[in-house]
């Protein structure tokens, strides 16, 4: 196939039409005439050898391969408007845009808050919109990256996609203020003979990995799709929880729990921005990785690790 002998509008109308799957509704969607659209759809059935569109009763319905080119276009289409919307300059305090980001509640808490702060202080143009991490990031880690720009990420979980690193954080155990059996410290036994709260997903895989090494598997009680609502779901139960320890700092006067190291050197977190290498030479988003780099070496160290295994609370 020969890029240079394509149209490459007929991707726009390609994605009218397989969202659409109606001519006329695809026509107005883009600004063309009806009989404009049935001719791209005519130019797009000669290409494809198929007829993308198939008349059922009164309507129309995705032919097989229609239903495959369907995230295709959409993911092509996303590409090609970040790739013709680059900008060769980009003055952020003048400028009017919107950025959005992919993160864990855990990112924004600790990172995305001062990031929008100082957005706000140095580009009042420029809006920013976090999405929540979705359940497809490492298996279609490219379709994800080519629709944003850009995924707040710990290393070890994807790779293979240039990055920004922003700051190192470490895991520690929350337990209730007034556990029965926890005081200063836990044991690998504590680990497995404890309920636990978990963070539902698995984007944090290293730290997952490190468990199944050590031989300890949680036994969960109660998983929830918020970092930050792990603390809430330990206070005044017997139930443990594994979080950022930047997390708990921030957190701390909001349950009434304490910081306890892990029984084990726990590997380490850095958190990284991660983008499409559509992105990489435009000027845009060099400021936003820039800023992002510098919010990040801004942030306050987390908290020292305690002498031996035992750690206080963190207010």
């Amino acid at each position: 196939m020969n890029l240079a002998r394509l149209d490459l509008n007929l991707v726009v109308a390609l994605r009218a039409l397989l969202e659409e799957r109606n001519v006329t509704r695809a026509g107005q969607r883009v600004g063309l005439s009806q009989p404009a659209m049935s001719a791209a759809l005519s130019r797009l059935r000669r290409h494809f050898d198929d007829d993308l569109l198939a008349r059922v009763g009164g309507h129309y319905e995705l032919t097989a391969l229609g239903q495959v080119l369907l995230d295709r276009t959409s993911t092509a289409y996303d590409v090609l408007e970040r790739l013709f919307s680059s900008q060769a300059e980009f003055d952020p305090a003048e400028e009017s845009r919107e950025f959005k980001l992919v993160a864990s509640d855990y990112a924004v808490s600790v990172f995305g808050a001062e990031l929008a702060r100082l957005v706000h202080e140095e580009a009042p143009g420029i809006r920013l919109r976090f999405a929540q991490t979705p359940p497809t990031v490492v298996d279609d880690t490219a379709t994800l990256l080519s629709a944003v720009d850009g995924l707040l990420m710990p290393h070890g979980v994807i790779s293979d996609f240039p990055a920004t690193d922003l700051y190192d954080d470490r895991w520690v155990f929350v337990v209730a203020d007034d556990h029965p059996s926890v005081t200063d410290r836990l044991t690998r036994q504590d680990l497995a003979d404890l309920p636990w709260v978990t963070y539902q997903r698995t984007y944090d895989a290293p730290a997952v990995r490190q468990l199944g090494m050590l031989g300890v598997e949680p036994r969960v009680e109660v998983s929830v799709d918020s970092f930050q609502l792990l603390p809430l779901l330990v206070a005044g139960t017997r139930r443990i929880a594994m979080v950022q320890a930047r997390l708990a700092r921030l957190l701390a006067p909001i349950a009434p729990v304490r910081v306890v190291e892990p029984p084990y050197e726990a590997v380490p977190l850095r958190e990284a921005l991660w983008w499409h290498p559509v992105h990489t030479h435009d000027a845009a988003h060099i400021w936003l990785r820039e800023t992002a780099a510098r919010v990040g070496a801004g942030l306050p160290r987390p908290q020292d690790r305690p002498t031996g295994n035992s750690a206080n609370s963190p207010r």
